[in-house]
């Protein structure tokens, strides 16, 4: 049999012809479930081993255990949170059911209990094989020990939603009813040891993994075991109870030696209407547990009690123990029968806070506390308190044994909130001993913080747009930045407010400078002088590149002496992403390490190790994890979503353009991957602000909330137009316009654009935007305004029922940029109000607005739909029942998404409109019919 041999162009001309024919297939609405994204990235303290969890957006997720070379590669499916134990040696998780056990169990509406529960998993790196414990709820890790404890799920009781008025609600807050334990589990890892315990509901280790505390809330007919709290010595397996008694047990906390314990526990009557709670501290030198703080302890102010739900923790040295107290609640009257008395919210003027606002916050101020201290290793017994109901913020520095702290107030300045949307506060320094104050500054807007061994305040004044120090060792005052030659505050702030600061980077060890960014450098500059040094010897400046500080370790507290300082890195021209490195000490510039076409994670440094971990990635790229010691050399640990290269992705390239008015503009164009400059595509304007900066972020697949699905469109071939907007206040509709239209008119001159075919999409402030612009002109084909306001006039004075507040500090002070009261010039918000406009609209616009938005009132939709309807035009409106500003359920954002695709598609492209598009869908349809089906 002869053998025929094809000439070389022919094999190549067979095969280029071949890969020319295999076109990618676009985006559908089936892909969005099983898109990866990587999440809970961990590297163990000696660089050899790294955890993540690949997580699809619906489904089960997997855990990836791997070596540094990536050539140990263990997956545990399902699992999920993990840990990797301080030694290196073991990784711990927890595996969750099936998704499809879930959802189920959902569908047949179990109750909590009969749901199914997490696994525990444990592995001994390296080893890849998996201990599994069913039915756990939660697990902690000693921090520097390999020993775990975990607990079973319990009938626990379901925790009130913050606006939650109901009787039963504000019972359980301040009454909160006693619910059996579990069994709890404690294993030494190295061993193999486990003990158990029953009817445990809190438990503690120390950080060192000797000691075990927990709570124990037995039946009351238990015989056998008792309630109380108990610790627990793992080493010589011997248990003590230190408190008895059954009650609610909280906030069980350890010092950082491991030798002192505190607790928070009430244990009044079961049936009691309020139920105080007590502050108990131990050591070993003690038989049992004593109460430190309760009801009518000395320096315990009248009618006060410790709150159950503040944090307790001691200071660093162990020699102070921090606590809250609050107001003893009144009870609930049970004598008052519902039906025979009045429902309503009285509005004073005189209140701080608006009603809306009170009632969506009720259970956070059920359950507000006020710090205190104690010093209960010392004998002291009267506590110092620090916060009180007109001074409720404490900022404590991170050296705890610090003898000040800093207080704020805004105590009588309150109301002006409503429209200023913050209040200027007064600052005091408190001693942490005697509660003694001195006033730091009379009521003053501005950013305070204090240093973290409690040295200096330093705070920004957005009036003089400058930082300041005071000294708390002499009382000094001085400016920080004044002579800087820079500014501080925002460049480009363009709301109707002060410009906010850029921010602290840092502090040095010892206090010894404050690390401040301006809008591109890092200064270092001395709290006590004020001598300032650019640390980044002004290169960012210089070369337009952002630099900011990562923290390579999320415990740090402060930068070491001569510490290698990492620095991401955006270079605002070009967009790009990249890292450089400074030795702190030197006065050498920063050195680049790189700078590329990608966008970078922070860095994750493995504890004694040279090694980071970090996620990298562009519009083109899924965020992957890489390992490297210097960013140069990098070893790729993950690949996910493989299948993306089956679909028709796309580009983002970065456009410039000039606006009428001379400003230069910049914003993102996506085009599809297979754009072909001789054909015609349509085009979707989506915006919001400014976006620019995202242009190497990457966009996956995913149901929308309402905002445009980028990746989505441009797969189906569309481009998408991302132009970034500046703001002239007084006119936002007017800003939109310049920037917007012209950025869109200067890509209508590529013959590629189909001028005939654009439309535009944004969601709340994007949807006011889209509103307004389709009263300016009729270029656009078609037009989707997700949440809008049509009318400022009337939603001037709303409410953002999510929270409560009023809206009129959005138009007087921040987005809506309008810069005066309604009353001090009407005639702004009639001319940016879309309504007053509607008659000149001529686009078909579809409207997206929930009737449990809580940020844009929704009847502003109606406002602009029925208006609309009554000028005869086309125009739509959705309405998902029980939905927020942006849709929250999945099943909505899929539905809109459809919708979205099939709006354009008919507009844009000529596709058959749907059944719901044309002919609508009748209520008496609803829940049976969704109209998704193409006319014929």
């Amino acid at each position: 049999m002869k053998k025929f041999l094809l000439p070389a162009f022919i094999l190549f001309t067979i095969y280029n012809v071949s890969a020319q024919s295999i076109k990618k297939k676009p985006l559908d609405h089936t892909v969005y479930d099983s898109w990866q994204s990587i999440d809970n990235e961990h590297i163990s303290n000696n660089g050899k081993w790294i955890i993540y969890v690949v997580k699809p957006q619906e489904g089960d997720a997997e855990l990836v255990i791997t070596d540094a070379k990536n050539s140990n590669k263990f997956r545990v499916q399902r699992a999920d949170t993990a840990r990797i134990t301080t030694d290196s040696k073991y990784a711990v998780m927890l595996i969750k059911p099936f998704f499809k056990d879930i959802r189920q169990a959902k569908i047949k509406k179990k109750k909590p209990a009969e749901f199914p529960k997490d696994t525990l998993g444990i592995i001994t790196l390296g080893e890849n094989k998996v201990e599994k414990i069913p039915a756990i709820r939660s697990f902690k890790i000693a921090e520097k020990a390999p020993v775990v404890a975990y607990l079973s799920p319990a009938d626990t009781l379901k925790k009130p939603a913050a606006a939650d008025t109901s009787k039963k609600a504000i019972t359980n807050t301040i009454a909160p009813p006693t619910r059996e334990g579990a069994e709890l589990y404690v294993k030494q890892l190295q061993t193999g040891k486990t003990r158990s315990f029953q009817y445990v509901t809190e438990y503690q280790l120390t950080k060192n993994g000797k000691l075990l505390a927990f709570a124990v809330t037995a039946p009351k007919k238990s015989k056998l075991v008792k309630s109380g709290l108990y610790v627990y010595d793992i080493d010589k397996d011997t248990l003590k109870m230190v408190s008895t008694g059954r009650g609610n047990y909280r906030n069980l906390v350890f010092d950082d030696a491991g030798k002192q314990l505190a607790f928070t526990a009430e244990k009044n009557a079961e049936k009691a209407l309020v139920k105080p709670f007590k502050l108990y501290y131990y050591n070993s030198l003690k038989d049992s547990a004593e109460t430190v703080a309760a009801p009518n302890s000395l320096g315990m102010p009248d009618k006060w009690a410790v709150s159950g739900d503040g944090k307790v923790y001691f200071s660093k040295s162990g020699g102070s123990l921090f606590f809250n107290t609050a107001p003893i609640p009144k009870p609930i009257d049970t004598t008052i029968v519902d039906f025979e008395v009045a429902k309503l919210d009285i509005w004073n003027y005189k209140d701080d806070y608006l009603q809306p606002q009170q009632l969506k916050s009720l259970q956070r101020e059920l359950k507000r506390g006020y710090l205190a201290v104690i010093r209960p290793v010392s004998g002291d017994k009267k506590l110092t308190q620090l916060a009180d109901i007109d001074m409720r913020d404490i900022l404590v520095p991170d050296n705890t044994d610090a003898g000040f702290v800093l207080g704020l107030t805004d105590t009588g300045a309150r109301v002006q909130s409503q429209w200023e949307g913050g209040s200027g506060q007064e600052a005091y320094l408190i001693n942490t001993r005697t509660g003694g104050r001195v006033r730091i500054n009379d009521r003053l807007k501005a950013r305070y913080s204090i240093s973290p061994d409690g040295k200096y305040v330093v705070w920004f004044d957005v009036k003089d747009q400058n930082w300041h120090s005071y000294s708390i060792a002499t009382g000094k005052k001085i400016s920080l930045t004044a002579n800087t030659g820079v500014k501080m505050g925002e460049e480009e702030n363009d709301v109707p407010d002060d410009p906010s600061p850029y921010g602290i980077s840092a502090w040095e060890q010892h206090d010894k400078n404050v690390l401040i960014y301006d809008r591109y450098d890092i200064w270092s500059i001395d709290p006590a002088t004020g001598n300032a040094l650019n640390l980044t010897s002004g290169i960012g400046r210089k070369n337009k590149i952002i630099f900011r500080y990562n923290y390579t370790d999320p415990e740090q507290k402060f930068i070491p002496a001569k510490a290698m300082l990492w620095l991401i890195a955006q270079n605002e021209g070009n967009k790009q992403w990249g890292y450089y490195k400074k030795e702190l000490g030197n006065d050498a510039a920063p050195e680049k390490v790189i700078m590329a076409a990608n966008g970078y994670s922070s860095l994750q440094k493995a504890k004694n190790a040279a090694d980071f971990i970090y996620t990298k990635y562009s519009y083109r790229q899924s965020p992957d994890v890489y390992l490297s010691s210097d960013l140069k050399k990098e070893t790729r640990l993950s690949a996910i979503n493989p299948q993306q290269s089956q679909y028709n992705w796309g580009t983002a390239e970065l456009v410039e353009w000039t606006t009428p008015k001379g400003y230069h503009s910049k914003g993102i164009l996506y085009k599809p991957e297979d754009f072909d400059p001789t054909k015609k595509y349509p085009m979707i304007a989506y915006f919001y602000e400014k976006l620019s900066d995202g242009l190497y972020s990457y966009i996956p697949p995913a149901p929308t909330p309402s905002r445009l699905p980028i990746s989505f469109f441009v797969s189906n071939g569309y481009l998408v137009f991302a132009p970034d907007i500046s703001y002239q206040t007084g006119h936002p509709g007017a800003s939109a316009v310049e920037f917007v239209n012209s950025g869109v008119e200067a890509l209508k001159k590529n013959v590629w654009v189909d001028a005939a075919h654009i439309g535009i999409q944004g969601q709340s402030w994007g949807g006011y935007q889209v509103a307004y612009l389709i009263t300016q002109t009729n270029m656009y084909a078609a037009a989707w305004a997700g949440a809008p306001v049509a009318n400022m006039t009337s939603a001037y004075g709303g409410i953002r029922w999510e929270t409560g507040v009023n809206r009129q500090f959005q138009y007087e002070k921040t987005q809506s940029r309008i810069g005066a009261t309604l009353w001090e010039k009407p005639e702004l918000y009639i001319e940016n109000s879309p309504l007053f406009q509607l008659p000149k609209v001529k686009t078909p616009v579809m409207i997206m607005s929930n009737d449990a938005d809580g940020a844009v009132p929704w009847y502003q939709g109606i406002e602009m739909f029925t208006a609309l309807r009554r000028l005869g035009k086309p125009v739509w409106l959705l309405q998902y029942n029980g939905e927020a500003h942006n849709l929250v359920q999945r099943q909505n954002r899929k539905d809109i998404s459809i919708r979205e695709q099939q709006f354009f598609d008919h507009f844009l492209k000529g596709a058959p409109m749907p059944i719901w598009l044309d002919k609508g869908v009748p209520a008496i349809n609803k829940g049976k019919d969704w109209g998704f089906e193409l006319e014929k």
